[in-house]
């Protein structure tokens, strides 16, 4: 900490001075220790480096245990939640990017292209010229009742809420979005000053425990609710119903972290854990739940509404769709968090066991509302450990219009993983409400850091469909993407997630695969309900 090295520095200069006084030959001691009160003043005067700026001297350790590693390591890969390849060197990728310095590698592919879970994008033998493709490609959210649709940039910041996060870490965050133009997502710990101050486009995230639209007793406030939705930074809103982290389980915010800002923010009290329920209070039905949508949708001004969940039972999400149809109530947007979502704080075995995949929920969702011929009035925005270009590629070639990144957002940050996002003493300053971690993050730096990411995946993203001789995310398809599913066999994406036809969910005989499901579902109520066919 910077009081523990100033204090440090002034008692080892003063008792080296005392002990050149007794024996004379110890004057050689300050050839030590100002160099490295000079280094630490050095560290804590710059702005790049958090981790420096907050434990001076100290922190230039990560940097050389970096530098005495084995460069081999850098490349070492390991598997992913679901089998699939992981590159550790992703992530000094996205470092790069948000430095703005080289993210080339040396001596080309870095995957074992044979092993199980590798996947790729087929180039064309003509690839599509980068002036002629779009280099900022958009999407237009906002169905047949919606008035004040948002153009959308394809990559956006996914969900993290003030209190998980500091202040400047959401300053930063929402600073980079106003830079790029894109959106940032506020998480369900509501709208805060510190998302409004630097006046980049909001996504309001609205929980269970409905932060900044409750009453004192946890119930909905639909006139706190309207005020805040009609301000301009809010261009869509988003009702959480669970989250890949935990789904079917609360948020949970813990009681170091809850301070008197966050607490009247909240309304919850102080120094407590704050635990969101499991469940909504405003609405218990298919049909409930879309009448939401609705009143949210006239008190904001006819916005984009739309809601977040990792699929779990299928059946309950065909009976949103069955509820859609029947009412003609649709929201203008649905994201899709996969189970291997992060967070700040969650049961671990929440986090390793419940939720299925973003991959396998994201065709899902795609699949269901094609089946009831209601997509082409709902943009689907894909969540889930989207990192690189080819993440969004992969994404959209399943189905997503749009993503959000949450963890590579928090490295361009400057978060270095140091897993403490729970115990109040994140040392980079970006998960933690204590003021003597958090003023170390320069805002007016890392805003910048979190523009350039974006701005080079996105980039990244364009190039890839260049290649492949693709002008913008809609023309990706299923049968774009190879994954080699065994050590003789590679299937595309359009084998392993067949589409489905156009309006073949409404009404029986249902595609092999579904009828169970469908059967099941009702939009009268979540519970499953065999219905005979």
């Amino acid at each position: 900490m910077k009081k523990t090295f100033i204090y440090l520095s002034i008692f080892f200069f003063i008792a080296v001075g005392l002990l050149g006084f007794v024996w004379d030959y110890l004057w050689w001691l300050y050839a030590i220790v100002i160099p490295i009160i000079a280094l630490g003043i050095q560290d804590m005067v710059q702005t790049k480096q958090t981790l420096k700026r907050n434990f001076p001297v100290l922190g230039r350790m990560r940097w050389w245990a970096e530098w005495m590693r084995p460069k081999v390591y850098q490349y070492f890969v390991e598997s992913d939640t679901d089998g699939a390849p992981y590159n550790r060197l992703s992530r000094n990728v996205i470092y790069q990017r948000a430095k703005k310095v080289t993210d080339s590698t040396p001596f080309g592919t870095q995957l074992n292209v044979y092993e199980t879970g590798y996947e790729w994008l087929n180039h064309s033998i003509n690839p599509l010229p980068l002036e002629h493709g779009e280099h900022d490609p958009r999407v237009l959210v906002g169905g047949p009742d919606c008035k004040q649709p948002y153009s959308a940039s394809i990559f956006n910041i996914s969900a993290m809420s003030f209190g998980s996060l500091s202040q400047n870490a959401i300053m930063a965050l929402n600073g980079g979005a106003k830079l790029g133009g894109f959106a940032h997502n506020t998480g369900e710990g509501g709208l805060s000053p510190y998302h409004l101050k630097p006046e980049g486009d909001i996504i309001w995230q609205i929980g269970t425990g409905y932060f900044g639209c409750r009453h004192q007793d946890g119930t909905f406030n639909f006139d706190a609710f309207a005020e805040r939705a009609v301000l301009p930074n809010v261009k869509m809103i988003e009702i959480k119903l669970s989250q890949g982290a935990k789904p079917g389980h609360g948020g949970i915010l813990p009681a170091a972290k809850v301070t008197d800002e966050i607490a009247k923010i909240r309304l919850v009290e102080k120094g407590k854990d704050v635990l969101s329920p499991s469940y909504h209070k405003a609405f218990s039905t298919p049909l409930q739940l879309l009448d939401l949508i609705k009143k949210l949708r006239a008190l904001s001004g006819a916005k984009p509404i739309g809601f977040k969940l990792c699929i779990g039972q299928k059946s309950q999400f065909i009976a949103i769709c069955k509820a859609m149809v029947k009412t003609g109530i649709m929201p203008d947007f649905i994201t899709v968090d996969g189970g291997e979502g992060g967070t700040g704080a969650a049961p671990i075995e929440f986090s390793n066991s419940v939720g299925m995949p973003l991959r396998e929920g994201l065709a899902f969702v795609y699949d269901a509302l094609h089946g009831f011929g209601i997509k082409k009035h709902i943009k689907i925005i894909a969540s889930g450990k989207v990192h690189t270009g080819f993440d969004l590629v992969k994404n959209f070639s399943l189905g997503a219009d749009m993503c959000n990144g949450a963890r590579a957002m928090l490295l361009a940050v400057g978060c270095i993983q140091a897993l403490e996002c729970n115990t109040n003493t994140c040392p980079t300053g970006v998960a933690t409400q204590n003021p003597e971690l958090f003023k170390g993050l320069d805002v007016a730096n890392k805003r910048v850091r979190v523009f350039n990411y974006h701005h080079e995946t996105v980039k990244a993203c364009v190039e890839l469909m260049s290649a492949a001789g693709i002008k913008h995310p809609d023309y990706l398809h299923r049968s774009h993407i190879y994954r080699r599913v065994s050590a003789n066999q590679i299937q595309t994406y359009a084998e392993m997630y067949p589409y489905l036809l156009k309006g073949s969910l409404l009404e029986a005989p249902y595609p092999q695969g579904w009828e169970m499901h469908v059967m099941h579902s009702t939009e009268e109520s979540f519970d499953n309900v065999l219905k005979q066919v």
